[in-house]
């Protein structure tokens, strides 16, 4: 099985296309220029791979929650271009796709996945490895920093909510920390892949994203403070 994968949450663009045993991936840090870039991305990704869309038999994409205009990119991509290949579909959560990645380059499996939200918020959830998938501990949320707390036993902590909030580290005591880490797209097509597997695609139009934040504009005034969603 060959599958597309896209990820577009945070400031990362990234697309991968493989089968488990090699991945072929591209990556940029598109920022707002992602909605223009996603699909020549995608184009050329298939011409490197040496394949069309319709040889292909799933795509899958990270639903969040991330920045809401890089969410909708990679579902609205994700369902066009399944739509147009009659292609089924996965979505995959964005800080379960940072957890995946702690565990391919460090083997964690208790890992807490965490991004900055802006507007002096984290997006976090706690995921445990379990054989080849993962547990949700914690589901994915919204919160202010100074609200999380420890969690009992040994946990890593992955993603920019750490680099953003440095005392994140001590507060949550974790054993280690990944703040460069971001969800990247073979991380989505690692988690994706074995639910194509498994029967688990669905059609296009049924494809969500998956927010956590439901407001997503700033006043004026929050604006002129620099504030962001």
């Amino acid at each position: 099985m060959r599958i597309l994968a896209l990820e577009s949450s945070t400031d990362w663009l990234s697309l991968a296309i493989g089968d488990g045993t090699r991945w072929i991936e591209r990556a940029e840090r598109a920022g707002t220029r992602a909605s223009e870039r996603a699909l020549p991305l995608a184009q050329a990704l298939l011409a490197e791979a040496g394949t069309t869309l319709r040889a292909l038999d799933g795509i899958a994409f990270g639903a969040g929650p991330g920045a809401f205009t890089g969410v909708r990119i990679a579902c609205g991509l994700a369902q066009g271009l399944a739509l147009g290949a009659g292609l089924p579909v996965v979505g995959v959560a964005s800080l379960m796709a940072l957890a995946q990645a702690a565990w391919r380059t460090h083997r964690v499996g208790d890992v807490i996945a965490c991004l900055d939200a802006r507007m002096h918020e984290v997006y976090v959830a706690a995921y445990r490895r379990v054989g080849d998938s993962f547990d949700e501990v914690v589901a994915p949320r919204v919160v202010k920093p100074a609200a999380l707390a420890a969690l009992p036993g040994r946990w890593h902590g992955c993603g920019d909510g750490f680099a953003a909030y440095p005392e994140l580290a001590r507060a949550l005591d974790l054993a280690s920390v990944q703040a460069a880490a971001w969800p990247s797209a073979r991380s989505v097509a690692e988690l994706a892949l074995p639910r194509f597997l498994a029967g688990e695609g669905v059609d296009a139009a049924a494809a969500e994203p998956l927010y956590v934040r439901h407001r997503v504009a700033l006043t004026t005034a929050e604006r002129d403070a620099g504030m962001r969603l």
